[in-house]
Order: C-alpha cells, then structure tokens, then sequence
C-alpha cells in the first residue's frame, strides 16, 4: 500500500511538473514520462532475477525500499534540480520491490488452490488503497489545492514528493514487524552454500545496483537511449527464457508460451490505460472543471486517483464474484477475462471521447463524464492485472517464479513505452491549438484508442481455446 503511494504520488506529479515548472514542450513531457515508466517497469525483471538467484524475496524488498526512500529524499531537497537524479534511485528500488512483493503473495498459496485469484484481488485492493491516498495527495498539494494554508508557496512541490519517502518508511517498518509470519517464503537462496560466499555476492549486487544508478539517470534524461534499451532489453529478455527453457518438460514450456502470449496482450492494454499518467493528465489539467458530484476537486488528482477508489470498491466484490462462478463452473477462463478486459477498456476510452459533446466553447468539459469512463475501464484492470499476477504465478515452474514476474512487469514497462509514445503523438497533433480545437484533438486520440481496444479484445476472446490448451490444467 505505502510503496504505490510512493508511486503513483510520483507517477500523477510527474507530467504536469514537467510541463508547468520545467516548462517542456507537451511532445517532450509525454516522451520523457512513458520514459522513466518504462524503466521503473523493465528493471523489476533484473530486481525479479537478482532475488531468484542471489538475494531472496524479502531482502531485495528491503533493499528497493531504502533506495525509493533515497530517491525520494533527493527529489524532495530541490525537484526542480534534482528530479532525474531521484528518479535514478526509484526506478532501481522499484524494480528490487515491486516483483519481489508480489511473487510473496504468489507463495502464501499452495499450488492448486482456488482461492488464488480472489486472494490477488484483495491484494490489488489493498494496492490501491495506497494508489488512491498518494495519487490524491501528493498532485493536490504540488498544484497548492491542498494544504495551502500550512504549506508555505515556495515547498509545495518540496512537500508533495517528501511524502513519498515519509510512507516508504512506514512501509518497511511495517514489512519488518510482519515477515516473521510467513515462515520459508522469501528467504535466500543461496542458504547451503558458505555464508562468507554467499555474503560477497549480496555485497556485489548491492554494490552493482548503486554503480547502475549514474547509468540510469542519463538513459531516463535523454529519450532516445531508452528507445535502445528497449529495443535490447525484450529481444534479450525471450532468448533468456528460452535458454531457461531448455531445464524443462514440454508440458511445462507449453504454459511458459502461455505465460508470454499473456504478456504481450497486456503490453497493448497498458499502452492505452497509462495515458493516465501522460495525455489524460495533461487533458485533465487543461480541458475539466473541478466539479464532481457537487464536490470541488483537483481534476488531476481525480484523473490519478479515481481508478484506485473504483478497485478499492469493486474488487472484492469481482473476487468473490469469481469465487461463486467457480462453484457454479460458470467462471471464465483466464483468456476470456483478458478479452473482458480490453472490451471494458475500449468502451472507458469512448467515454473519454465522449466529453467532447459535454464541452463548453472554451474546451473545459465535464469532470463527472470523464470519472464515469474510469469506472468502466477500473473492471477492465480488475479482468486483467490482478488475474495476470496470478496467471503467471501459476504458469511459472517455481525456480522461475520471480523472473517470469518480472517479465510480466517487463510487458508493463513497453507498454508505458508505447503509452509515452501514443501520448505524444496526440500532444503533438493539438501542438499550437486553441484550447476548444485541442480538446477535440485528444478526444479524437482517445476514440482511436477504444476502437483499437475494442477490437483487440474480440480477437482475443476468439482464440481463447488454442491458448487454454497451451495452459494445460491451470484455468
């Protein structure tokens, strides 16, 4: 909870800062966000692979906690100055947390257990439950529309990305308080060999992470390093598995091909949904009023933050829903969720067009319409992120758990690529508009979007049956 307040207090920050107090051209801001997101998200395959092979679970959650903590901290002294330097830390902390975390709760149930899906759902609420709180917050007291009169002017934005390293404490606190309970899961790996030997590789991968970071900053401040890495990083990634593979029954390799089927379908979906943080932040900023069911609210900071509330509120309800289902034999296999997925996806962005006719002449539209469209594609994520988690867990032989996770985040972070990518491709067409003719722009942007996703979603509903029989029993 406290580690996505972190993140997505940042992720909501991000574009907005850029644009209004680094003063970047739209096209850049987008480019430079699906950027650093990309990153935060690619390196959670080498945090998922260093914890495999060297540190464990839990150590390489520790270790991602205290750099996001550094990071934070460094951005909090001067984020005008120090921005990509803070970012260097977070994306190598998050990438030594995120997968780590989530492979934990992979391993709290046994294998065959059907209460695997509803237990990530729950997991997923409480996710967002930190989503919510930090997506709100942390872009309401950056803009001064929260807190104004305690904070002064000069420290708003100081203040806002100092939270981020306040509740990443009171994470690892928490963390050290509840591992006793979770018996053998997480621990090293590297137990039966010498612990001198064994000390030296921690050491070296501790050492290595930090030597990585000066790395990291100058591939996230100029964007066309990024554009290599990725083109390196996936290509690299497929033959690793495939050598990994060659350890493995046939039977097995079959879901593993499953397994990476399901990866690519997310890279599409996350393409579109994170225009969150990028044209639908920028659309938020500049074309909504701040009225939302009578309330007065940062437009911002409802764009980031209303998705965390609608899961917070409906995935344990669709977690128990799959529950009933499954007692009935009523429950869609895990293919026809995805498919779900991408339909509920497209329908939230032709929402998003949709505002367009609830424009006034100076392009300001309807908060109340556009939160409407979170709604719907909230069921969308509940059809697939959480149910994905447990997919690949579940598809994964367990020596290979932590890195086919991180690989699952891997598929994230193209997906943020290409969002970056799609986002600037809208913010450079509406580049030199009026605010009325840049709104029909973006809108017209995200109708492409729900026409895309709305046919992807059909093709994959149509060959659900050929990738059920890759899956083999697991459903």
């Amino acid at each position: 909870m406290w580690e996505r307040f972190s993140f997505y207090g940042m992720r909501g920050m991000l574009i907005y800062f850029m644009v209004t107090e680094l003063m970047l051209d739209e096209t850049v801001a987008n480019l430079q966000y699906g950027a650093i997101q990309a990153f935060v998200y690619a390196f959670t395959f080498v945090g998922g692979l260093f914890a495999d092979k060297i540190l464990g679970f839990r150590r390489s959650l520790f270790w991602g906690g205290i750099l996001m903590i550094i990071g934070s901290m460094v951005m909090a002294a001067d984020p005008h100055r120090f921005l990509f330097a803070g970012i260097g830390f977070i994306i190598i902390g998050t990438g030594f947390f995120k997968p780590n975390i989530s492979t934990i709760v992979g391993n709290l149930y046994k294998e065959g257990d059907h209460r695997i899906d509803a237990g990530f759902s729950l997991f997923y609420a409480g996710v967002n439950l930190g989503a919510l709180l930090g997506g709100y917050l942390c872009v309401a007291i950056g803009k001064g529309e929260l807190f104004a009169s305690f904070i002064p002017e000069a420290l708003h934005w100081n203040v806002a990305f100092g939270l981020a390293a306040v509740v990443m404490i009171i994470s690892l606190l928490t963390f050290t308080q509840t591992q006793k309970s979770l018996g053998n899961i997480g621990v090293s790996p590297l137990l039966d060999i010498p612990k001198k030997k064994r000390q030296l590789m921690e050491y070296a991968t501790f050492a290595g992470s930090l030597l990585a970071i000066p790395l990291v900053i100058m591939m996230v401040s100029k964007t066309e390093y990024t554009d290599r890495f990725m083109y390196v990083i996936g290509p690299a990634t497929l033959v690793y598995i495939v050598y990994e593979m060659r350890n493995y029954s046939w039977a097995e390799n079959k879901k593993l091909i499953a397994a990476i089927i399901f990866m690519f379908l997310s890279i599409f979906f996350w393409a579109f949904f994170e225009q969150s943080g990028g044209s639908l932040s920028l659309f938020a900023a500049f074309h909504l009023d701040s009225n939302l069911a009578g309330m007065h609210l940062d437009p911002n900071g409802v764009n980031n933050s209303a998705n965390s509330l609608f899961v917070i509120s409906f995935a344990s309800v669709l977690g128990m829903l799959w529950l009933w289902m499954s007692k009935k034999k009523m429950e869609p296999n895990t293919v026809v969720k995805f498919g779900l997925a991408f339909l509920f996806l497209g329908i939230g962005f032709y929402i998003f067009y949709y505002t367009r006719f609830f424009s006034n002449a100076e392009g300001v539209s309807s908060l109340n319409v556009f939160t409407t469209g979170w709604l719907v594609i909230t069921f969308g994520e509940l059809c697939l992120s959480p149910i994905g988690m447990s997919t690949m867990t579940k598809l994964s032989p367990k020596k290979l758990q932590a890195v086919v996770m991180g690989m699952w985040f891997l598929a994230s972070a193209y997906g943020q690529y290409f969002a970056g990518l799609f986002g600037a491709g809208i913010a450079s067409a509406s580049q030199d508009m009026q605010s009325y003719d840049k709104m029909l722009t973006y809108t017209e942007g995200f109708k492409q979007l729900g026409f895309y996703s709305l046919i992807i979603g059909l093709v994959v509903v149509v060959i659900s049956p050929f990738i059920r029989k890759l899956m083999g029993a697991v459903k």
